[in-house]
């Protein structure tokens, strides 16, 4: 055989690998979410890491950091991280839960965030929690509920209130977030999903929500990558590639579960979102039930449209606002 038609069959055998490669990849992303979801991870790492350097440059001095501080030592991602100014009395304090589709993040991601949060008279926390799909449903909601557990045993030593907590969260943390506020306000509602709080009702001061996915029903794009991107983050979160069994979907759906004591609540979301129906459901069931909220949404001509997660870019003015308007928010309920 001759040189060319080594390479001829070198090259036909290089082929017939990547299209064998191929076709495992696809069967698999039909029978596993693992492949779109570690690719949703990896472009979903790119952006927060492009965020969190952008709010480098807004983070203050002086401020006195735990890092790393564990609320779980059986599992390596239960742990939390602790800002605050070097005052000696106890601060109004923000538990944050990172966003991420279920699938990606950590507190690193919103830890220069919070650092901006806590130069502005706050304790702030940033939360880790399991990730799908190597974790799923609940377990997120029962890591930040025993976050809050540690919190409120160690407040003297972390220089936080834990009579005055409110809680926070992003995207997928929102959803989180509402719901570990659900199961403190509502007795009925812990005992059907069957997860105790340790944080008395009285200590939840209040709760920001930025660009949640509250409602599971809701979970639907409006394309094609869209549609890839919600399916991939609810099958590895509740894990099941149908639009799950109706009582998971129902129970981790926060608009049908509000009570009249849910918590004074702060909630937003860019006009540009593709969750903001999301926000405008709970919006309606807020006020349905009477709830104290305090809303910061965008007309839809309002321009540049905001996208998901719109408050993270502190060199906008409505970034800048949203974060003036959560100190705001906070201080009113907590402070």
């Amino acid at each position: 055989m001759g040189v060319v038609d080594r390479t001829r069959g070198l090259a036909r055998t290089a082929a017939l690998g990547a299209v064998a490669a191929a076709g495992t990849l696809a069967v698999a992303a039909r029978t596993t979410p693992w492949p779109s979801a570690l690719a949703l991870r990896a472009v979903f790492h790119r952006g927060a890491t492009r965020t969190s350097t952008a709010l480098e440059r807004h983070v203050p001095r002086d401020l006195v950091e735990v890092v790393g501080e564990a609320y779980d030592i059986a599992s390596p991602d239960g742990r939390l991280d602790v800002f605050r100014s070097g005052c000696d009395e106890a601060l109004p304090t923000v538990v944050w839960v990172h966003g991420g589709a279920f699938v990606s993040g950590s507190k690193a991601d919103v830890a220069n965030y919070l650092r901006v949060l806590a130069g502005r008279g706050l304790a702030t926390v940033g939360v880790d929690y399991s990730i799908a799909p190597g974790s799923r449903y609940p377990t997120p909601v029962k890591q930040v509920s025993a976050a809050l557990a540690h919190l409120v045993d160690h407040a003297d030593r972390l220089g936080i209130d834990p009579g005055r907590v409110v809680l926070a969260g992003d995207s997928a943390g929102a959803q989180i977030a509402a719901q570990v506020a659900l199961l403190i306000t509502d007795p009925s509602y812990a005992r059907e999903v069957g997860i105790d709080v340790e944080l008395p009702p009285s200590a939840l001061s209040g709760l920001v929500l930025f660009c949640g996915a509250y409602d599971f029903t809701l979970a639907r794009g409006s394309g094609r990558l869209g549609t890839w991107l919600i399916d991939t983050a609810i099958w590895s979160y509740l894990g099941s590639t149908r639009r799950h069994d109706r009582r998971t979907t129902r129970e981790g759906s926060v608009g049908v579960h509000v009570p009249p004591s849910f918590p004074p609540t702060f909630v937003s979301a860019g006009n540009g979102d593709p969750l903001l129906p999301h926000t405008l459901g709970l919006v309606k069931a807020l006020e349905l039930h009477g709830v104290d909220h305090d809303t910061m949404l965008f007309p839809d001509d309002h321009d540049p449209r905001l996208p998901h997660e719109y408050q993270f870019d502190l060199d906008t003015p409505d970034g800048r606002e949203a974060l003036d308007r959560v100190v705001a928010f906070v201080h009113r309920v907590a402070g």
